[in-house]
């Protein structure tokens, strides 16, 4: 029996008429919303409905819910000083204190009731003045601030969010001339608490800093006999500027993150300077051409002196100088190095000089992973970088409830969205850096998601995404580690030795001396780390061979540069801003992830790749349906943003235009926190951006089964929540092909007092159901609710649809229930194999449960491993999982078909 859905998605209509730009939004504001080009932008499947806004110049991040239902988010980079922005005077104040520095804050009084309802708090109005748009709000509820940055921390040695070198001194432009990615504590991001006791009422509040270098401290916060939350700012720290992390080289634009399932923080690195090459080129491209010119990327000039220098510098070498894509997020990495220790160099006022550093300086490849602070609580905590869940420029993680699923976003423009499996439960390793497991990068496989003509392409509004994991390589965190080691002495001295005929250490770098090292490194790529040639040459061997089948000096390439492998093998690198993942916590197979574009554009929308759909500037809200293995192999579009990116016509002004969704943050009960963060580029007349909450519809779904040749089973019909409880239903589940399966019985769930005998149509292909909870016995909020069990019989060899129909489902208080009915499938046979339903059926030859006679002509033979091996993916054996599990290990793999090669 395995749990398998197929969409039926029911498509919701833009409220025009209430002021609103998606179903149940407009309860503060009476701007409509104008028609655009692409129907369904903007629109949502299920309701959502404004909660806060944040302060002029501040995104909605790193939110987070408390046991007990509160709510705090963080307020990063609001602007400060006057503004002239068309929406208020020139002198007008940007934001009011304390709502002009960056921090984290907390919304007094207010908790969510977890019932998967919205009506627990009431929507927010649009901020319609100066003095409105210059604090953050919700409508009834004050937001405190917790911790502000730059507080004094740590006894008075410390700087809330400011990273120091080993002597102590504060790494800012204050004390260091030089480039810096955002200055020092001005980007709060991610916040993720961590109990330490019982009731959830003290522990630590992990932020990070999304600065460079980067930073994340940890601030003991409690709550006081009034319900209030207070910190001890003596007591926190930085953790940036503890031993074990400056050990690990430290961090670099810490972005989001997640809590994972053994309660630890868990801190991604956004390290946009990891692109090799860009936008859509590939390494292999710039290989055939002889050259990078046009598309090499930012991170071959990360030990170049003055690296964010090169975008400016090859538009003067060339005649067409092109976007060095990442190039800007090279701020910051001199000011890493001295974090490390390496001496300042003479650098000029207001930016770098090209005096090389000798000394200290980072390894590039050691930024840009999830980091795990094991043993919170200690002084200090424990970091673990995962080297083996890739190298990006990681907005947000989510580990699934098996402990070892991990899913990955990676923000910027032409990247991916990834996962990675460990062989075990990641925290059942007694060493993390014993952690292994296998790296997998997206295949969009699906026709509808791509068209050869502009004018033919899909609505993505309207257009599901098939996904394909394409499994990059396999290998253990220690592994990674030592293969990252050696590039541990690289300093920008090399860059130039390496790429030049004469200079040597200690001779004057001059503009030809600096222009000779670029160019060479343009037309040939870095000889300092992993060359051109090698990832080309992985890519082939892993065409030829497999991803376990290339030799073992080149099976650093994917771990290591990660986006480059990926692209180097047509997986689909196109997503642009891919900046949101989360589940439920604890979510099991049948419930979602939810995955934020914040803008669908670019890549997505080009006439090139495997995804070519309409644009929606405005930015979708996927969710994929977690599969029995934790696997996501489709992706919905439930949250579309406007679409105001294409001509002025295409800018409407509404208010209620959910643009740009960043951080996605699924409650306990279902319901999902999304976050704007498209500053004055939407279609509203405010210049905020807000928090909405986004309940999902409720999802009426019938399991899916497998089933042996004339054997037996059952599927149970859910429903997904119940926020206004439940007094009954009437609905219909039907087969779709007549001789594959037949519906022979049902029962219902004991808790509900009256239920009528399952009416079974003569044929066998249909089942009325009717039930009433005559004694409430489901409560508002229930989750996951089974209403009946049907029985099934299999009748042939096959595969068919089971079919939802609700005629009608009633709420506690009498009113309908918006139901999405839900497929599910049922798979008999097992069919046979690249024979099509009428091929012969495998069989068991000796009795075991297990069809080794693959083919079906009575014996086991080298056949069946043949005709096994090539359709290990196929749903006659994922979804007979018992049948083909030769090494009992739960899950359809490889493994399966050696298991069966060594059982002739």
């Amino acid at each position: 029996m395995v749990d398998l859905t197929r969409r039926n998605l029911m498509e919701s209509s833009v409220a025009a008429a209430l002021g609103a730009s998606v179903v149940g939004i407009a309860t503060g504001s009476e701007t409509e919303i104008s028609e655009t080009d692409t129907a369904g932008a903007p629109g949502v499947v299920g309701s959502i409905k404004r909660f806060s806004t944040t302060a002029f110049g501040a995104e909605v991040t790193g939110p987070f819910v408390f046991e007990n239902g509160g709510l705090l988010y963080s307020l990063q980079h609001p602007a400060t000083g006057t503004r002239g922005d068309g929406f208020s005077s020139s002198d007008a104040k940007a934001n009011q204190p304390p709502y002009d520095r960056a921090g984290v804050g907390y919304f007094s009084g207010f908790t969510f009731e977890f019932d998967g309802d919205n009506d627990d708090f009431e929507e927010l109005p649009v901020p319609s003045s100066v003095e409105q748009q210059g604090q953050v709000l919700s409508a009834n509820h004050e937001f405190v601030m917790l911790a502000q940055a730059r507080d004094r921390i740590d006894g008075g040695s410390e700087l809330l969010g400011v990273t120091q070198t080993p002597d102590g001194t504060n790494v800012t432009q204050d004390n260091f001339e030089g480039t810096q990615y955002g200055a020092a504590a001005t980007n709060p991001d991610c916040n993720q608490f961590v109990p330490t006791n019982d009731a959830g009422t003290e522990g630590y509040l992990f932020t990070n800093w999304e600065n460079s270098p980067g930073n994340i401290s940890r601030v003991p916060i409690s709550m006081t006999d009034d319900g209030e939350w207070a910190a001890d700012m003596d007591a926190a720290i930085n953790l940036a500027n503890t031993e074990p992390l400056r050990d690990l080289g430290g961090t670099r634009i810490n972005c989001y993150g997640d809590r994972t399932p053994w309660n630890t923080m868990l801190s991604s690195e956004e390290n946009y300077a990891h692109t090799r090459v860009s936008l859509t080129n590939t390494v292999g491209d710039m290989v055939d051409d002889g050259t990078g010119k046009g598309m090499i990327g930012g991170c071959q000039f990360w030990n170049r002196p003055n690296p964010t220098g090169i975008n400016g510098a090859v538009g003067d070498y060339y005649d067409d100088g092109w976007y060095v894509q990442g190039y800007w997020a090279l701020d910051g990495v001199e000011f890493l190095a001295y974090y490390l220790g390496a001496d300042q160099v003479d650098q000029g006022e207001g930016g770098n000089t090209t005096e090389p550093i000798g000394d200290v300086y980072p390894n590039p490849y050691r930024y840009g992973y999830h980091v795990d602070f094991r043993e919170p609580a200690a002084d200090p905590p424990q970091p673990v970088k995962y080297y083996v869940m890739g190298r990006a420029s990681w907005e947000a993680p989510n580990i699934q409830a098996d402990k070892k699923t991990v899913y990955g976003c990676s923000d910027g423009d032409n990247k991916g969205i990834y996962k990675f499996v460990a062989d075990a439960a990641i925290d059942s390793y007694d060493d993390p850096m014993d952690v292994a497991g296998t790296l997998y990068a997206p295949k969009i496989t699906n026709d509808a998601a791509s068209a050869a003509e502009s004018d033919d392409r899909n609505n993505p509004a309207q257009t599901d995404l098939e996904v394909e994991w394409l499994p990059l390589g396999h290998a253990s965190n220690a592994e990674c580690e030592a293969w990252i080691a050696r590039y541990d002495d690289v300093t920008q001295v090399d860059y130039l030795e390496a790429h030049t005929e004469n200079w040597s250490e200690g001779d004057e770098v001059t503009d030809a001396v600096l222009e000779e090292a670029d160019r060479t490194v343009v037309e040939n790529g870095n000889q300092n780390y992993i060359t051109n040639e090698e990832i080309v040459e992985w890519a082939r061997q892993y065409e030829a061979n497999g991803h376990d089948g290339v030799d073992a000096d080149l099976r650093m390439v994917p771990f290591l540069e990660t986006r480059a492998a990926a692209k180097e093998i047509g997986a689909s690198i196109e997503f642009n801003k891919a900046e949101g993942v989360d589940s439920r916590d604890g979510a099991g197979p049948g419930e979602y992830v939810y995955f934020g574009i914040s803008e669908f554009n670019d890549a997505l929308a080009d006439e090139e790749g495997d995804i070519q759909l309409e644009r929606i500037d405005g930015g979708i809200v996927f969710r994929g349906e977690l599969e029995q293995d934790y696997n996501v192999s489709r992706l919905e579009p439930v949250i579309v943003g406007p679409d105001f990116g294409v001509g002025s016509d295409q800018r409407p002004d509404g208010d209620d235009g959910v643009a740009n969704i960043d951080n996605v943050y699924a409650m306990e009960d279902g319901r999902v926190l999304c976050c704007e963060d498209g500053f004055n580029e939407g279609p509203a007349s405010f210049p905020n951006d807000a928090l909405y909450v986004y309940q999902p519809p409720v999802d009426v779904d019938v399991e899916s089964a497998a089933l042996s040749q004339n054997a037996t089973g059952e599927v149970d019909l859910t429903v997904s929540s119940l926020p206004k409880g439940f007094s009954g239903a009437r609905l219909t589940v039907s087969t779709s092909d007549d001789g594959v399966a037949n519906i022979t019985g049902g029962a219902y769930n004991d808790a509900l007092g009256l239920t009528a005998e399952p009416k079974l149509a003569a044929d066998g292909q249909a089942a009325e159901l009717r039930v009433a909870d005559l004694d409430g016995e489901i409560q508002p909020g229930a989750q996951n609710v089974t209403l009946g069990t049907l029985e099934l019989e299999a009748a042939g060899t096959g595969t068919t649809d089971l079919q939802i129909d609700v005629h009608n489902m009633d709420a506690e208080d009498g009113s309908e229930i918006d139901v999405q009915e839900r497929m599910g499938m049922v798979v008999t046979g097992p069919p046979g194999l690249g024979l099509g339903p009428a091929g012969s059926a495998p069989t068991d030859p000796d009795g075991d449960g297990k069809y080794e006679d693959v083919n079906g002509n009575g014996r086991l033979d080298y056949a069946d491993i043949e005709l096994l091996f090539e359709n290990l993916d196929s749903d006659a054996v994922t979804m007979n999982v018992e049948a083909y599990d030769f090494n009992d290990n739960g899950k359809i793999d490889y493994d399966d078909v050696v298991e069966l090669y060594e059982e002739q």
